[in-house]
């Protein structure tokens, strides 16, 4: 199991990183007292009691009464569960009483990093009413086959530009040279998403709704539609 993984997602739910390491710890060992907790981590015993407490109140471990007050772990399945649905709540609340104002459709905004990109990028796709233009590596687009898939289940227009045969029942697939970090998509002719993404790259994309940049964006993509479709009539005369 990789350990920075393992803490990074607890730290998502809400844990520090020493409540991580504590609940790691209960979770490999089952019951165990604070003071085994400090010996066995090399946390010092406050802190250990601290951390266990903070476990307690936020659902990952329970406390037993025995002659030594004990503590053992909430399984990850339910603990995370139970988080996700409080926060799916807390969600629908923020949703309904908070107002958000968005010049997308006006303005260019710079999206950096990795993580921020891919949100946006599922956020478009699962938003998308009738289409989506996806040009990109087939390394990208093998970490998006699920959501992919379900625009194609959905009934949604798919038109991926790729640089391998790339199967997908329900897509129309155009085949080009060596994609590398570029990415490019669109979503029912309103957005645009542009730049570089995936590993040993800058993961840097600019996103917009401006008309003009979508249609510039659209105008590109069909252009190089019609040079692959050239480029293969060409190689099938050969």
């Amino acid at each position: 199991m990789e350990e920075s993984r393992l803490i990074e997602y607890l730290l998502h739910f809400g844990l520090s990183r020493q409540e991580a390491l504590i609940y790691e710890q209960l979770l490999a060992r089952g019951k165990q007292t604070g003071y085994e907790i400090a010996r066995d981590t090399g946390i010092s015993r406050s802190n250990a009691y601290t951390s266990l407490a903070a476990l307690v109140e936020k659902g990952a471990a329970y406390l037993v009464e025995e002659n030594a007050k004990k503590y053992i772990p909430v399984c990850p399945e339910e603990f995370c569960g139970n988080r996700i649905r409080r926060m799916e709540k807390e969600k629908k609340w923020l949703v309904e009483n908070l107002t958000c104002e968005t010049a997308e459709e006006e303005g260019y905004i710079t999206i950096e990093g990795a993580e921020h990109i891919l949100d946006r990028v599922l956020n478009l796709l699962e938003k998308a009413e009738e289409r989506v233009y996806l040009s990109c590596s087939s390394v990208c687009l093998d970490s998006l086959r699920e959501e992919l898939d379900r625009l194609v289940k959905y009934g949604k227009k798919l038109v991926l530009i790729t640089d391998r045969p790339y199967q997908m029942e329900g897509a129309l697939v155009y085949v080009t040279e060596d994609k590398g970090s570029q990415i490019g998509l669109i979503a029912d002719s309103r957005y645009v998403l542009s730049g570089e993404f995936g590993q040993d790259s800058m993961n840097t994309c600019l996103y917009s709704g401006q008309k003009n940049f979508v249609m510039l964006f659209k105008t590109a993509l069909a252009n190089e539609i019609e040079l692959i479709k050239i480029r293969k009539g060409e190689k099938e005369n050969d």
